[in-house]
């Protein structure tokens, strides 16, 4: 009594395991009734483990932004995610609670959420871009990277403008400009942290000029604009949808794009249009992520889901009610989105100087 020829294949205890084997006559009953019970259990186990990530999401989901409550992301996070558990749609059937961990320009938050976030589909992210991949360029000191992170997807892209208060002495750029070539070191900018857009977005402008600026890293978009309506500061970079809530209180002088935002800001030009050489670089994309270990169920799960949320058309009436630019993208595009975005940083912060 022996086995002529065995075969087995098997991706995981989550896969039915396929056993082909051949016996001679002599081959004990016995045996095959052993054979054919295991594979009843690991049907069973397999069933059961299928009917477990079904269940996904029993409970809501926490999202983390690595900004303060009222900045552009904290205001456009709860806004594309409000619709969530809505009982007559098919998007996640669960709330989504914001988390904020600000700090660093984002660092503190992410840091956080590469290395102890769960993996289980109730811990994601917001993601801003370029932010947290030239932060992973950069500085050694994080623990984040587009190869330990999961993008679902994108629900926005926000550019940078340039600001000033409304009592100040600059009308236009051409008056920042000459002033700042006259006074070196003397017109100081505020901007979200070290290496977010709004840092991009200064060391590009200060190149082009050819001016002497001081730059003034804050904790996140909401004080970076406080210091400009307060006079700490004599200009700065900050998000659009931020600034065109508070028109009342600043000017825009221009737009870091290649072009101008004809919904929200049409009369403002863009840097190009006044003579400088500032790209699309800094421009804020913002979405949903996942920590690197989540289970491809559950991805698949969130990235089908999740751009249909956003596309919500009471999501959507209010992100153009709070001046915020839509731009989404499924995960497949966001990934494409975020090796470009790595490549074409490298290239450009290897060229500025903090």
């Amino acid at each position: 009594m022996y086995l002529k020829n065995i075969t087995k294949k098997s991706n995981s205890w989550t896969h039915l395991n396929v056993i082909n084997f051949v016996l001679t006559e002599e081959v004990d009953m016995n045996i095959k009734k052993f054979f054919l019970y295991i594979t009843i259990v690991l049907s069973l186990l397999s069933f059961g483990s299928i009917a477990k990530a079904g269940d996904y999401p029993d409970r809501p989901i926490s999202v983390m932004v690595a900004y303060n409550p009222g900045g552009a992301t904290d205001f456009q996070a709860r806004l594309v995610t409000m619709m969530a558990a809505h009982p007559k749609k098919d998007y996640l059937g669960q709330p989504i609670v914001i988390v904020n961990k600000p700090g660093a320009g984002g660092k503190v938050g992410w840091n956080w959420f590469a290395s102890k976030a769960r993996k289980d589909g109730y811990d994601l992210a917001a993601y801003n871009i370029p932010h947290f991949v030239s932060q992973s360029i950069v500085f050694d000191d994080t623990k984040y990277n587009i190869d330990n992170l999961e993008p679902i997807a994108n629900w926005g892209a926000d550019p940078a403008v340039l600001i000033v208060s409304k009592d100040s002495q600059f009308n236009s750029v051409s008056d920042m400009v000459k002033f700042a070539k006259a006074n070196p070191g003397k017109v100081t900018f505020s901007g979200a942290g070290k290496f977010v857009g709004h840092h991009i977005a200064f060391l590009q402008f200060q190149k082009a000029s050819g001016a002497k600026l001081t730059y003034v890293p804050h904790t996140g978009g909401v004080p970076a604009l406080a210091a400009v309506k307060g006079g700490q500061v004599m200009a700065g970079f900050n998000n659009l949808s931020d600034a065109f809530r508070s028109q009342n209180d600043i000017k825009i002088l221009a737009i870091a794009d290649l072009q101008r935002e004809k919904t929200f800001l049409p009369n403002v030009p863009t840097l190009k249009e006044e003579g400088l050489d500032v790209d699309n670089s800094s421009v804020n994309f913002r979405g949903i992520m996942a920590p690197k270990g989540t289970s491809p169920e559950i991805i698949e799960y969130l990235a089908a889901k999740v751009p249909l949320m956003f596309n919500d058309k009471k999501t959507l009436k209010q992100m153009k009610k709070g001046g915020s630019p839509v731009r989404i993208m499924n995960r497949a595009e966001v990934q494409e989105m975020w090796k470009a975005r790595k490549v074409s940083l490298t290239k450009l912060l290897a060229g500025l100087k903090p």
